[in-house]
Parts: C-alpha cells; structure tokens; sequence
C-alpha cells in the first residue's frame, strides 16, 4: 500500500537505475515447491526506455496530476517488469487483454508490442484522458472510464468478442494483464476467477505476502481462509516472481509479486450441486474458525449427521475448518447439504 500523499520530485533528483532483482522468496516464506523456481534478475537499461521514470513524471506533469493515495496508484518504473507480465500470461498476436488502471500505459504499450487488443478500465478520469491520448492512433486500444469493482466486466468483454469476428475465430477466451491498486486486489479477484468461460488467464501484480497467501496458504494455519478455497476452486495458482518496491514510483511499504492463475472452464469445477450453497457452507465453518465443524455448522445439518459425514470423508469428527482441503470441503458439502 502506498504511504502518505507524495508529491512528485524534480526529475533531476533521479539517478539512473541500477540493477533490480526480481526474486522468489526463500524457504523460509514459501513452500519447497515455490521457492525452487528460478529466480529473476531485471537490468534497467542505462539509457532512459520510454516508460522510466523520467517519463512517468513527464506524463503525469502534463495532465497536473499526483499519485493519489485513495486510488492506490503506484506507477510502474521498469520496462522490464511489464515484459515479465506479458510473458507470464503468454501473450501472443491477436489475443485479446483486459488490463486495469493502465494509469501512464507503459504495461499497456508492452502488451500492443505484443500484438495484443486492449480493453484498459480506468478509474481516474484524467489518467483515462492521458493513456486515450498516448494511443489514440492505434486501434487495437480502448479505454472505459470506470471503476473496475463497480462495471459489468462480463458485458463488455462479451460485447467486445462478439462484435469482433478475428478475436472470436481465433482466440475462445481473453486474457487479464494488470498492475492492480494493492487495496482493491481481493476484489479484483473474487470478481474475475469465476469467469472461465470468458477469461483463459489471469496475472496480476500483487502485494507479495498477498500472492503468498493466495498461492501457498498451508492447513492448519492462520493464513488458511476461505479465500483460498475460492482460488483453487476456480483457478490453478502459480507464484511467478517477485517485483522488489523500488521499480514502484511512489515507492510502497512492500514488495509485490506476479501471480499466474490458470483458470478452469465452468465443466472442470469441482462437482457442487450449488456453487452459492457451496461458497455459503464454507463461509459458515470460517467464521467460527476455532470450532469444531460439527457445531459450526449446526444451521446447515444436525451434528450427528456432520459427526456421520466427516467419517465418510475419512476425517475426524472434531475436525475444524483449516484442517480441511478443497477436496475435503466439496465431499462433506455434497453430504449434508440438500440439494
């Protein structure tokens, strides 16, 4: 989260880059089977790319604006990140990318390099102005002034699709490449994971102990929560790297992190009579999290039955909430939950 309400500096009292390392965490942080992956080291170009920070202020001084805190904006200063994003989400000629808060466009000009249609949402009405302006030439970008948690998604990117026959004939599903706001990245997430009928992919750049948590939250622990049920139910997470604070203008309190999700078609979701009911169950065994599931779930099925249904899973029947995988959850739900 970006700190406090910063001004911009003169572009004077920059010095070039130095070398910035894009890096998994150790073992200490993460599981074996994260932290094994190759580690990442970016080289900002002694020469000023077109996105560094020298033209960043530029851009953001033409239109009179600061980063506003209440936005969450934090404006990406290394080329070589956005290249890492584009590659993370496989991007090819002619797919079709929703990117959100574009804010200057420099991961947008990484993904149009690419050969990608854009559809961007931006909140903030004069950086909608500013990144309409940089690519008004080129017809492969647009730009819906919105806020993000607030548009139907699903409608604009349907309309999209259908009214463009190459898209549709070549590509089934679009794809989601963003450097999101860290304060509205849960939301971001709940919104688009359950989209597999319209989305292929989804990588985002997160705040590092949230892509932690998302990917690699382990049982019995306090960082096990129904959010994590949620993501591996519709998606197959992957940790991709991490990005440290300083390529960020302002520069935040922490590190952020590209996270891949992979998502499932609609036929390949876990077998739930009712997706609601499901969500619902699990949502119910969280919120008393220390209880045992055989009183939480007391509004839902008598605890004998619950006690009956833990034993056909194989658990014990003084099993608590994150104790419990997906697997588990979607079994003892498919038990006690009439459909």
């Amino acid at each position: 989260m970006i700190v406090g309400h910063q001004s911009l500096p003169p572009i004077s009292s920059f010095s070039t880059f130095k070398e910035q390392q894009l890096h998994l965490p150790n073992s200490a942080h993460i599981s074996s089977k994260i932290s094994s992956r190759r580690r990442f080291n970016v080289v900002c170009a002694a020469t000023r790319s077109e996105d560094d920070y020298h033209a960043t202020l530029k851009a953001l001084n033409s239109k009179g604006r600061t980063p506003r805190k209440s936005l969450g904006q934090h404006y990406m200063l290394n080329s070589s990140v956005n290249d890492k994003l584009v590659e993370a989400a496989d991007v090819r000629d002619g797919d079709l990318v929703l990117e959100i808060g574009p804010g200057t466009g420099s991961l947008t000009n990484a993904l149009i390099n690419a050969g990608a249609t854009v559809l961007a949402i931006e909140k903030d009405p004069h950086m909608a102005t500013l990144v309409k302006e940089r690519f008004a030439s080129n017809e492969n970008f647009m730009v819906l002034q919105e806020d993000f948690t607030k548009c139907n998604i699903r409608s604009h990117m349907t309309t999209l699709m259908e009214s463009n026959e190459s898209i549709t004939k070549k590509f089934e599903h679009a794809k989601v490449v963003a450097n999101i706001p860290f304060n509205i990245s849960t939301d971001v997430v709940k919104q688009l994971l359950p989209m597999g009928d319209i989305f292929s992919e989804i990588v985002l750049l997160l705040q590092d102990e949230t892509a932690l948590r998302l990917v690699d939250a382990s049982l019995r622990t306090s960082e096990y929560r129904p959010i994590n049920i949620f993501v591996n139910f519709y998606s197959d997470p992957e940790y991709k790297l991490q990005v440290l604070r300083t390529n960020f203008f302002p520069q935040p309190n922490v590190d952020a992190a590209v996270v891949r999700f992979k998502l499932k078609k609609p036929s390949d979701y876990p077998p739930v009579p009712s997706v609601k009911s499901f969500f619902s169950m699990v949502n119910a065994a969280f919120n008393g999290k220390r209880k045992m599931l055989r009183r939480s779930l007391q509004h839902i099925s008598p605890s004998v039955e619950i006690e009956r249904a833990l034993g056909n899973v194989g658990l014990p029947v003084t099993s608590r909430p994150e104790e419990l995988t997906l697997e588990d959850f979607v079994r003892l739900h498919n038990l006690i939950v009439k459909a």
